[in-house]
């Protein structure tokens, strides 16, 4: 998918320079990740704790609380990190959950004091992974854009977040339309590359993206699911 958004105008004292110098650093431009995971058994405390503690964290950085877990760095990494996550709470074969927040050229936050006008930050998708472990989520993509465009026309946060979901049907992630959210399923590397692609390709032209993506792994409901049997 190409965005189809044009370049945001930025103000007169951010010149070419000094907004490459503001857009280079994940950690300076707040490229990251809140992650809260769930699983359903009476010992989840030590499942956490052991899929956790195998993780690569190569160029994050991890801040750890008792509602959820930052995760700071490069998109790239982040796809990593999140895709060995969840591949390994659903290799536990329990049923398990995962709550995903992502956002990048935040202004205001703790160690993001971006101006706007900062961004965009233009990268590459990271590569699809494929893991062997299906999933059905929810997501939902927010392009805050509040800048006029470079001819005039007023931002349309709707054309871009119908961009991301024509690229998810690309995927082979679509499922269906829902209330406030888009339903994704199939294998949970490219559920979760879904969300980073749409992330980062409506973030080449928006300096403010937010996404959520909210993932079941093997829930009892999936069997029926994937053999068009439906909920009861």
């Amino acid at each position: 998918m190409t965005s189809t958004t044009s370049p945001a105008t930025f103000p007169t004292d951010h010149d070419a320079a000094t907004r490459a110098e503001l857009t280079a650093t994940p950690l300076g431009f707040g490229v990251g990740a809140r992650v809260t995971a769930a699983v359903m058994a009476d010992d989840y405390s030590r499942i956490l704790v052991d899929v956790l503690s195998r993780l690569d964290t190569t160029g994050l950085t991890l801040e750890t609380g008792d509602v959820s877990t930052y995760a700071g760095g490069h998109e790239a990494n982040l796809q990593r990190w999140l895709v060995d996550l969840a591949a390994d709470l659903a290799a536990t074969e329990h049923h398990a959950s995962l709550q995903i927040l992502l956002s990048r050229g935040c202004p205001g936050e703790v160690e993001c004091e971006l101006p706007g006008g900062a961004g965009p930050r233009s990268v590459d998708m990271p590569p699809v992974r494929r893991t062997g472990r299906w999933a059905s989520a929810e997501w939902a993509l927010y392009p805050l854009a509040d800048q006029a465009l470079s001819d005039g026309e007023e931002p349309d946060h709707m054309r871009d977040i119908y961009a991301a979901i024509d690229h998810a049907k690309e995927l082979g992630t679509f499922r269906e339309s829902q209330h406030f959210v888009t339903r994704l399923e199939g294998d949970v590397g490219e559920v979760i590359a879904t969300a980073l692609a749409g992330w980062v390709l409506v973030g080449r032209s928006v300096q403010h993206v937010t996404s959520h993506l909210t993932i079941s792994l093997n829930s009892p409901s999936h069997d029926r699911r994937r053999t068009g049997e439906t909920d009861r």
